[in-house]
């Protein structure tokens, strides 16, 4: 049988894992639709996460897929940290673009209150072009003046990343920058940069809390509630969660990256 609305054999969709069907369920009540190439991508994505182990650590996952506000502000892990975007974005199969002045989604996520340890926790990025110079890509700093963030080209020679920390840490970066970038903290006293599968840089700066009172924005830095140097660059995935190893950031990669390409996006 084919369900004309969807394009989709009956039979396939039985063999759809569960949380997959459930983020098309919020999907379609939030009045979005998917193909059935998206539907199938999102399927496998969740099929590699959870073979790797990467699906409990995860808070919300935003895939960017249904070229609408309603589908691209679905967490793919679960009902909660439903996304709200500002005016200044595009929607489009590619994923989303910020206007580069003004616009951000809202995850709703407060790290103090959903992230359970100031020493385990993960932001991860997947960008089609390259950033722009001046900008952070996702992240808040709290009314504590704590920082969780990722900003890949802070100015035309340095990347400023930080995870629950007060201290200021800048990177030499000049070359340009997309893919999938991320930073994860797993212990009390480093955190870690990547791009792409790999460690691209190790900051030995101790924890000092969770930011707390502001949620994480995507497309813009969460400045203690300003909008701060917002990004104009395509996004086509984010997450958010507890810290990931080495190991576990190359697969988040190499899951990610297979994602994207099952969908033509992939840098």
């Amino acid at each position: 049988m084919i369900l004309a609305s969807h394009g989709i054999i009956a039979s396939q969709i039985a063999s759809f894992d569960a949380d997959a069907v459930a983020f098309f369920t919020r999907v379609t009540t939030a009045g979005g639709t998917l193909s059935t190439t998206e539907k199938q991508a999102v399927n496998q994505l969740v099929l590699d996460l959870k073979a790797n182990s990467l699906w409990t650590p995860m808070k919300a996952i935003y895939p960017m897929v249904g070229a609408s506000a309603a589908a691209c502000a679905q967490n793919l892990k679960s009902s909660s940290f439903t996304g709200t975007f500002t005016s200044g974005w595009t929607f489009a199969s590619t994923g989303v673009t910020p206007n580069g002045t003004s616009a951000y989604m809202n995850t709703t996520l407060i790290p103090s209150v959903s992230i359970a340890s100031q020493d385990s926790t993960h932001l991860s990025y997947y960008v089609n072009q390259n950033v722009k110079i001046g900008a952070f890509q996702m992240g808040v700093r709290g009314a504590n003046v704590i920082d969780l963030f990722i900003g890949a080209r802070f100015d035309s020679t340095n990347s400023y990343n930080n995870v629950n920390t007060q201290t200021v840490t800048t990177r030499s970066e000049t070359s340009n920058v997309n893919g999938f970038i991320a930073v994860s903290r797993i212990n009390s006293s480093t955190f870690k940069y990547y791009k792409g599968n790999s460690v691209n840089q190790t900051y030995s700066i101790s924890s000092t809390g969770l930011p707390n009172t502001h949620p994480i924005w995507i497309g813009a830095l969460n400045l203690e509630g300003s909008v701060f140097r917002p990004d104009n660059a395509n996004i086509s995935f984010a997450s958010i969660g507890d810290g990931l190893t080495d190991t576990e950031e190359s697969n988040l990669y190499t899951a990610v990256q297979a994602f994207q390409t099952s969908l033509s996006r992939q840098v």
